[in-house]
This record gives C-alpha cells, structure tokens and sequence, in this order.
C-alpha cells in the first residue's frame, strides 16, 4: 500500500529542470515591494532564530559555519509567513561542503537550492520525513564554483512553481505542495563556513511573458556539459 501511495505521488507531481543563460530580466516572477531585506553585516538575531552552529559577524557579512559537537549542519532561518515571492542572496564558499537556501511548508520541509563547489541541485524536498513522500529533483547542475568569490541566488516561487537560479544556472519545477504557504526561508551550511549578504525578499506575481520565458530556455531534460568558475553551461 506504501509503494502504490507512492507512485500515485509520483504520477501526480509536475516537474521540469532547464539550464541555461537567464537573458531575462525577469524569469518566473516579477518582484515587487520588498517585505524583508538584510545586508547581513552583522549576524541577525530575531526574527532570525540560529538552530544549529555558529552564525558571527565577519568582515562586514554574516558566517555561517557547522559546528562538530551539533552533529548536525548549521541552520539559520527567518522566523515568518510568505506567499508568493522572489528571494535574492550572495554567498561565497569559504571551506564548508555544501550550503542550502530553503522554504518550509506550515509541517515540513518544501524546497531548496543546494550549493557545492561541484554542483547545483534545485529540488522539492520529502515533506513527511518517514512517510510515502519522496523528494524530487529538478536538476543537477555539474559545475565549478569557486571558493572566496561571491555567487548570487534567487528562489522564487510563484503558484505551484518554483525558480532557482544560482549564477547561469536555472532550474525550475511544479508541485501543489508549492501552492501552500511558505514560511520560514532559512539557510543552512555543512562543514567550514560560508558568507552570506545582501539577502531580500519581495512579492511576486507571475511574470506575464513566462510562457515565452520558458520557450527560449533549453528543453527539459536536455544533457547540459559541466561548467568552469560558473560560468553558464554549455548544451552537449
């Protein structure tokens, strides 16, 4: 009964992962008035709450970075409730494995952008931990990102689809999951640091040219060559 749960899911999630130039200035959404900024030039207290490791000030950006007595990564997360929105970030890599910004559901956990110095991966998470849910990957991006220099992200989610862009690199992918409230975006680091700035988050609305967005964009599923210093991929 499990697994035929299971499959259900799977037939009823929409998903589709594209890579590519984001020549547009907008892609799925169009932001709009901002509802939470910070430059992060001092480690954030409320409505940020820091679960796991050891968020500090350093030179001017917020570090995160995991702490080994934790046995857990690092996670920071903005205490609040969203509908539709854009996220927008800088980070740079400085020793740690991985870093993550993420959504919750009102229950668990809905999506994520996953960045390492080798790949980016764009993704719906479980959203039952132990039940019949699984996640479901957008796209791996194979890719080079350079320690000590400063990469933008945006996550934007608008109706039952969401965006994630690291650099050049843009997936995208549906789920009614999405279509629940957002609440409490966060951050998330495993192993060293990693700095953080110029984080924003602003109401969307769904980009009326998204259509033709999405028709200029590689197909789905179209095999993508691995990339050097994040510089944008190249079709095989």
């Amino acid at each position: 009964m499990k697994n035929h749960r299971f499959f259900l899911l799977l037939f009823s999630l929409s998903g589709i992962a594209i890579a590519g130039h984001a020549a547009d200035k907008h892609m799925l959404a169009v932001p709009g008035k901002v509802l939470y900024q910070n430059k992060f030039e001092e480690a954030p207290g409320k409505p940020w709450r820091a679960a796991k490791g050891k968020w500090e000030a350093v030179d001017g950006v917020m570090r995160g970075s995991e702490l080994e007595a934790d046995k857990h990564g690092a996670v920071n997360r903005l205490q609040r409730k969203f509908s539709d929105f854009v996220i927008e970030l800088e980070v740079k890599l400085e020793g740690a494995r991985i870093t993550t910004l993420s959504v919750n559901a009102v229950k668990d956990h809905m999506a994520r952008i996953m960045i390492s110095s080798n790949r980016v991966i764009v993704r719906r998470d479980d959203n039952d931990h132990d039940g019949p849910d699984k996640a479901v990957v957008f796209a791996v991006f194979p890719t080079k990102l350079k320690p000590g220099v400063w990469h933008k992200v945006r996550l934007e989610m608008v109706g039952d689809v969401m965006l994630g862009q690291v650099g050049d690199l843009v997936a995208w992918g549906s789920d009614p999951l999405f279509k629940t409230p957002k609440v409490n975006p966060g951050l998330t680091v495993g192993g060293e640091s990693v700095d953080f700035r110029n984080f924003v988050i602003r109401e969307a609305k769904l980009n009326p040219k998204w259509e033709q967005v999405k028709k200029g964009l590689p197909k789905p599923g179209e095999k993508v060559a691995p990339t050097k210093k994040g510089k944008k991929p190249k079709k095989k």
